[in-house]
């Protein structure tokens, strides 16, 4: 996919989130609709689309509204591969762009789900995690000598979609869950998804809320999980 060239934060609606909404729906009649007092990211015959790269708790009572009597799938970008270009704030230049390290992963969406887990059962809410290899713009803005550290980001540009992962029932989970032993506590789950140790807690929070697992009890001092879904 083409990168789209856009002045870097002058635009109130954000380059991956446009870029989504026109990917998943290319009808621009059927983007912005409103619905029942909402804006609705897309309405069309697979029910209404909202396109979230963060902070799911913000659309809690919006979720709440729309599951009364339609189908909602949440879109949910997750970064697979990305680069870094620093702004400086003070100059104007933009650095030349470094590959992060990092290899994203889709299990960063636990973190966004717990936000909303008393919805997570609700037969008519669905999810699709995309995969999405990502340009990064950040300010050099930040406390630090580098004045990397605690800077703000500017933008993110998408410039190639990959996988996309739908979450259309709890036996989806299975897709979001890494091969794991019989039985298995946070530890296993971190080391194996290669997440944090708070975001594999977080992770089988959520998969225990919607019955994906259930906790057997205990292996010394921590919690022994195995898999509900076959």
């Amino acid at each position: 996919m083409a990168k789209i060239n856009n002045k870097i934060g002058t635009y109130k609606e954000r380059t991956l989130h446009a870029v989504l909404k026109k990917f998943f729906e290319p009808d621009e009649d059927k983007h912005e609709i409103k619905y029942k007092g909402y804006i609705a990211d897309i309405i069309n015959d697979e029910g209404i689309s909202e396109i979230q790269t963060t902070a799911f708790n913000n659309m809690r009572k919006k979720l709440e509204c729309f599951l009364e009597d339609t189908t909602v799938t949440v879109i949910f970008p997750a970064a697979r591969l990305k680069w870094l270009i620093w702004i400086d704030t003070e100059s104007g230049e933009i650095t030349k762009k470094h590959k992060s390290p990092k290899i994203g992963n889709p299990y960063v969406i636990y973190e966004e789900l717990y936000k909303i887990k008393y919805l997570l059962t609700n037969p008519n809410l669905r999810f699709k995690i995309v995969m999405v290899d990502i340009e990064e713009y950040r300010k050099l803005d930040g406390w630090s000598e580098n004045r990397k550290k605690g800077s703000h980001r500017a933008e993110r540009i998408p410039v190639d979609i990959g996988e996309v992962i739908e979450i259309n029932s709890v036996a989806d989970y299975n897709k979001i869950i890494p091969t794991m032993p019989e039985n298995f506590t946070a530890k296993d789950f971190k080391m194996t998804a290669k997440i944090s140790i708070k975001n594999a807690r977080t992770a089988l929070n959520v998969l225990n809320a919607v019955g994906a697992i259930e906790c057997i009890g205990k292996k010394s001092r921590a919690y022994l999980y195995r898999l509900s879904l076959t």
